[in-house]
């Protein structure tokens, strides 16, 4: 039987090693971020892959620190066939990689080589792409840098979100893996260098990047808006003096002449603001700071009581 260690952390993993186990792959153990607290109460809360692994009566590793560690030599002494990471959370040092005696792979959640990097899902929706998808690749030192054993494509979707492509992806991978996997062993797979001329980044994403600016168009306004949804939210640093996130916005065919952040249309249920460039978005749900998230209805009969058309409603920090 194969033996597999895997690696990962969040939802986007659980259901990929919930795939290999019950494929009938012997999984040894599973390393996953340390439990971490979670809510305003901040309750310790272990990883989605570590819940998948308990139910199954997995070894469960948790370095703080990878290299160097007591976990990482346990994975070494193991001496898997096949080590499988997805979504993990760190750089996995060069001894690690060659303790694995067939293949250390990682299931990515883009179509390499465009998005490499931690934040894969929400630059790809943030640009405006029309698919993305799963890449299997060797792992190499360089962050996803190794050879494609395998790549799998899906749409984005209008309404989709990073949550609902993670949701959608993790299915994704498990299959294009489980796939994979038996020619692999069976040393019946090319691996596919990779386009270094194509090569996109996709770093972690930075407080600074969730802020909107009025230099964005009513698409790039709602690109951001998914791309940062279900967290951490994109905002306004300013919209009627106060920090206010959009969570739900709608692109319209309709265009304008007013200035961008102005109100283009407002009615007790409906309210349009300008985007750069002449294009205009309608705002269904926003959460004000210190609020709740409400629905436009719902603040245009309070906060917003008032508002008129060509009002200035957001003064811009660029």
């Amino acid at each position: 039987m194969t033996k597999v260690v895997f690696m990962g952390t969040p939802a986007f993993a659980a259901p990929i090693l919930e795939g290999i186990i019950t494929a009938g792959y012997e999984v040894q153990a599973v390393m996953t971020q340390p439990d971490r607290p979670v809510g305003r109460k901040r309750v310790l809360t272990p990883s989605p892959v570590k819940e998948v692994a308990l139910k199954h009566d997995i070894e469960v590793l948790q370095p703080e620190k990878l290299a160097g560690s007591e976990e990482m030599q346990r994975v070494i002494d193991l001496a898997p066939d096949l080590i499988i990471t997805a979504a993990f959370g760190q750089f996995l040092p060069t001894k690690l990689l060659q303790a694995a005696k067939v293949a250390a792979i990682n299931v990515h959640g883009s179509l390499l080589p465009k998005y490499r990097g931690g934040a894969p899902v929400q630059y790809a929706i943030m640009n405006g792409e029309k698919e993305t998808g799963v890449t299997i690749i060797y792992m190499v030192k360089k962050m996803d840098a190794g050879d494609m054993l395998a790549q799998a494509k899906m749409p984005i979707e209008k309404k989709d979100d990073t949550g609902t492509i993670f949701q959608k992806m993790s299915l994704l991978g498990r299959d294009t893996l489980l796939e994979l996997l038996p020619n692999l062993l069976a040393g019946k797979v090319q691996g596919q260098a990779q386009d270094e001329s194509q090569v996109v980044f996709s770093p972690n994403i930075q407080p600074e990047e969730e802020m909107l600016h009025l230099d964005l168009t009513a698409d790039q306004v709602d690109w951001k808006v998914r791309a940062l949804r279900p967290a951490p939210g994109a905002y306004f640093a300013d919209f009627l003096g106060k920090r206010t996130k959009l969570w739900n916005v709608d692109v319209l065919a309709q265009t304008t002449d007013l200035p961008a952040g102005s109100v283009v249309e407002v009615t007790k249920k409906k309210l349009v603001l300008a985007g750069a460039q002449g294009t205009c978005y309608q705002i269904n749900e926003l959460q004000p700071a210190g609020k709740a998230k409400m629905t436009i209805n719902a603040y245009l009969n309070g906060m917003g009581k008032g508002l008129t058309v060509g009002q200035m409603v957001i003064n811009d920090e660029q």
